[in-house]
Formats: structure tokens, C-alpha cells, sequence
């Protein structure tokens, strides 16, 4: 074969260092922008960020606000309109039978050290999961695509070191890696994250989590190949302790399960709680949700809109000063504006997004949680135009004060099937009216979760009773045994 020459167009994101600087500022919480600000003010001359009551000493470029507008809807909605489930996935109907939090609550796992056998240095700061996580992929041999599906991974990991969310967060987070990968990219990453210590992070489900820890067991491990079959599908009998069952069912003794069993109860059902909890954090509103006269009005609150001007003093220097002080003065003087033109940028996208949540969910400011419409990033990200990671960044630690209380922007999202009125009703609707039944109930005969898939099934909403054990679980409502045991 000859050697030859080709020409090819391909088409490339470059993140310039503005581009950088806006996604950054972008994905910062009120409290972190307020800290980075007073960082930058501090380093560059040309920046002045005024504080409230103090005198003016720059040239007034501060950064203009977006038009507050007024969101006209609809307030005679009913909740009934709003509503439907969202789909199941395809976990057990209840991991751990209908009597539990979903994880159980081993006494052998995560256990804590007695104050005679704690270990030294307790004064120092504790080391977060997520911060454990990403020291263990720093020093793994990851590409430089593969780093940042790892991260992308574990800022995606809740508490206990789940998954909850699925890949859906992940996969819009990595939105702006060309190419974009793909799940099967993801789930090579993802299989090589659980297998960091805690072993079983970053899984999707408990029998995921604890097939992984019994699969890094030794093979000679008494009861190992049995406690994995039980895993892989047999969790809700485990849970029941029905280990006759069990044992028929995996033409195995019934010792030969006591056995399994006593080395599943021996693995870690949440392998991040036994990490600190990441710090309070004390958050205000970026965004307000106001009714005047039947109209909903959005406005952004002051902090989001810092009082951010150019230092005149230094501005007039450029003119006069020699060549070397000129040129860095006029650097730090187009670093100034570009972070002026960023926020300004943030601030606009951040009141888009409130705009169209507010407009979307309307039905919940007026009626509730029953009313909640699903809700989707894509939807949003297409009606403003944006990119799907762009709706991720700013909805993550934004505010929105209404007047049923303050939520995170993503609290307002969440997917739905459809009704049988052809509506469609969204998770958190649903959860809503879990809640609502179970307040209502007969303490005496407390609703099973049969009864409550059956309740919301006469109001149209067609909802699998795994579904519904699941939405009551993260309820935290306990089972109907034991709420009648307790009433």
C-alpha cells in the first residue's frame, strides 16, 4: 500500500479558559460563588466586589440583572390533572420483603469503635466519601475520558454509596465530553468504581452491591456460590427468612441456605455510611416564586447578582504605566470583564431555568405535591435551548423559595407514565398520595402496599406494587405490620 495524504473535517468543543470559567462559575452553589468571588477580588486589582454600604470606588459597571418577568398560567387546575407514576425499575418488589427500609440494618455492618479503640488523630477533618473515592481514582490508570466518567460516577453517589438515580445524572453530566460515551462506556467505568474501597459503591441496587463484595471473596469461601444465586434474585425470600423456601427453590439443604445466609448478613449493605456526612450546609434562595394578582412572578434574589465593578484607579493607571505593567494590568483589566460577562451569563441562566420550572409546575404552587407535573432536564433544555448538562449544572444546589417552602431546582423534576384519563402524573405526585392515604388510614388496619397500588389504580394511575413499596420506602413510612404493631 502507497503512502498517501488525506484531508478530514471533523467538528470539535474547544473549552476556551472563558468557557471553562462560565461552566465552573455555573455549577458553584451562592455560598461557593460568594467565596470564589472575594478569591479573585483579591487577586486581581482591576476587580472590586462591593459590599453592601460601602463606597463607591469603581466605575459602576455592575452586573445588570435579567428582566424580572411575570409567568402567566392557569390556577384552575386540579391535582387529578397533574397526575401518574413513574415506571418502575426493574429491581425485587421489596429487597428486603415489605417489612423493611429497603437495607436492612445489619448489627455486624459498619460498626462503630467503642471510645476505648478509636483511633488516634480525631481532631483531624474526616474524610468525606466522595473525597475517599476520588484519592482512589486519582491513583487508578484511567484514560483521560474514563477519569472523567469516574467522576462524573462518584459525584453521583448518595450517602450510603448508591446509585439511586440510575445513569441518567451521569450521563447528563458528561454532556460536554466529545464524543458523548455511551452507557456500555459508563458501565466499564462503573464496574471498576465498585470495586474501590467500600467495595460495592457506586451500584445501582443491594443485590448489585452485594454481589460485588462476594465476588471479591475468596472462591473457597464457605457458602460463597450459594449467597451469590441468593443475591442475584432470591433477596425478598432472604429478607422473609423463609429459608425452606429458598432452599426448594434452589434445589439446595436447608442448612446449606443458614449457611449462605449468615455470609450475606456479613457484607456491608451500605458501604458509604461509614463515611461523615459532607458538612451542613446552610443554603439560601437564588430565585423567588411570588403570586401577585393570580400571576406568577420569578425574580432572582440580590446574591445572585453580585455588586461586581472595575477598579477606575488602577483602569486609569494603564495609560501611563511602562510596557510590562501596561500589559499585565490590561490582562487582569480583560479577566475582569470576562468573569463580569460570565456571571451575568450564570444569573440569566439561572432565571431562564426558575422561569420554566415555575411555569411547568405552577399546578404545584397552587395545589401541592399531589399536582406535580413529570418533569424531565431534556424537556427544559429543549424549550430554553440549552444543553442537557447545562440544565444539570444550574439546577444543582439552586434554590427556589415559594411559598409551600424552599427546594432545590431538582426537586421540581421527576419522571411519569401515563393515566388513565390520558394525564400524566409524576413520582412525586405519587408520593404524595401514598402519604395522603396512609394519613388517612384506620389505625387499626393499617393499607398494605397491595391496598395502596389498588387506591391510586381507582384514581387512574396504573402503578406496580413494587413501585409503590418503593416510593414508601424512601417515604421513610414503615411497612403495614408494623405501623399496626405500632398504633
Amino acid at each position: 500500500m502507497k503512502p498517501g495524504i488525506q484531508l478530514k473535517q471533523t467538528q470539535q468543543l474547544a473549552l476556551t479558559p472563558q468557557l471553562q470559567q462560565a461552566i465552573r462559575l455555573l455549577q458553584l452553589s451562592q455560598a461557593e460563588l460568594q467565596a470564589e468571588l472575594r478569591e479573585l477580588a483579591e487577586t486581581n486589582p482591576l476587580l472590586e466586589l462591593d459590599e453592601p454600604g460601602g463606597e463607591d470606588g469603581a466605575d459602576g459597571a455592575d452586573i445588570p440583572a435579567p428582566d424580572q418577568q411575570e409567568i402567566t398560567v392557569e390556577t384552575g387546575t386540579s391535582a387529578a390533572e397533574e397526575g401518574a407514576p413513574e415506571p418502575a425499575t426493574e429491581d425485587h418488589d421489596e429487597y428486603w420483603g415489605e417489612g423493611s427500609s429497603g437495607i436492612p440494618e445489619w448489627s455486624q455492618a459498619n460498626r462503630s469503635f467503642d471510645d476505648d479503640e478509636a483511633p488516634e488523630h480525631q481532631d483531624a477533618a474526616p474524610v468525606g466519601l466522595r473525597e475517599h473515592l476520588t484519592w482512589q481514582a486519582n491513583l487508578t490508570p484511567f484514560g483521560e475520558r474514563e477519569r472523567a466518567i469516574a467522576a462524573a460516577l462518584i459525584d453521583a453517589v448518595d450517602d450510603d454509596g448508591y446509585l439511586r438515580d440510575g445513569l441518567e445524572p451521569v450521563i447528563a453530566a458528561l454532556g460536554s465530553l466529545s464524543p458523548r460515551p455511551d452507557t456500555e462506556e459508563i458501565e466499564k467505568v462503573r464496574r471498576r468504581v465498585q470495586r474501590f474501597d467500600p467495595t460495592g459503591v457506586a451500584s445501582l441496587d443491594l443485590g448489585e452491591c452485594l454481589a460485588v463484595q462476594l465476588e471479591q471473596l475468596d472462591p473457597a469461601t464457605e457458602g460463597r456460590e450459594l449467597a451469590r444465586r441468593i443475591v442475584a434474585g432470591e433477596l425478598e425470600l432472604l429478607a422473609r427468612r423463609d429459608f425452606a423456601k429458598l432452599a426448594r427453590r434452589l434445589h439446595v439443604g436447608e442448612e446449606d441456605v443458614v449457611a449462605a445466609a449468615t455470609l450475606i448478613r456479613a457484607l456491608n449493605p451500605r458501604p458509604g455510611a461509614g463515611f461523615d456526612p459532607a458538612p451542613t450546609e446552610y443554603v439560601a434562595p437564588d430565585a423567588y416564586a411570588v403570586k401577585i394578582d393570580g400571576r406568577w412572578r420569578v425574580t432572582l434574589s440580590p446574591e445572585c447578582q453580585p455588586r461586581l465593578a472595575i477598579n477606575r484607579h488602577y483602569c486609569d493607571l494603564i495609560a501611563r504605566a511602562r510596557r510590562n505593567d501596561a500589559a499585565y494590568l490590561r490582562g487582569q483589566l480583560q479577566e475582569a470583564r470576562w468573569l463580569m460577562k460570565s456571571l451575568k451569563a450564570r444569573a440569566d441562566t439561572l432565571f431562564r431555568v426558575a422561569q420554566a420550572i415555575v411555569r411547568t409546575q405552577s399546578a404545584f404552587l397552587d395545589f401541592g405535591p399531589e399536582a406535580m407535573k413529570p418533569l424531565v432536564m431534556r424537556e427544559v433544555a429543549e424549550e430554553l435551548g440549552m444543553h442537557e448538562s447545562t440544565i444539570s449544572r444550574v439546577t444543582t444546589r439552586k434554590y427556589l423559595h415559594t411559598p409551600r417552602g424552599t427546594f432545590e431546582f431538582k426537586h421540581f423534576f421527576s419522571s411519569g407514565v401515563a393515566t388513565d384519563d390520558g394525564g400524566s402524573a409524576s413520582a412525586t405526585a405519587i408520593q404524595a398520595m401514598i402519604r395522603k392515604l396512609v394519613d388517612e388510614e384506620d389505625p387499626r388496619k393499617p393499607l398494605s402496599d397491595q391496598t395502596l397500588t389498588e387506591e391510586l389504580n381507582k384514581r387512574g394511575i396504573r402503578v406496580a406494587r413494587r413501585t409503590v413499596a418503593k416510593y414508601r420506602e424512601l417515604l421513610r413510612i414503615p411497612s403495614s405490620g408494623e405501623r399496626h404493631r405500632a398504633s
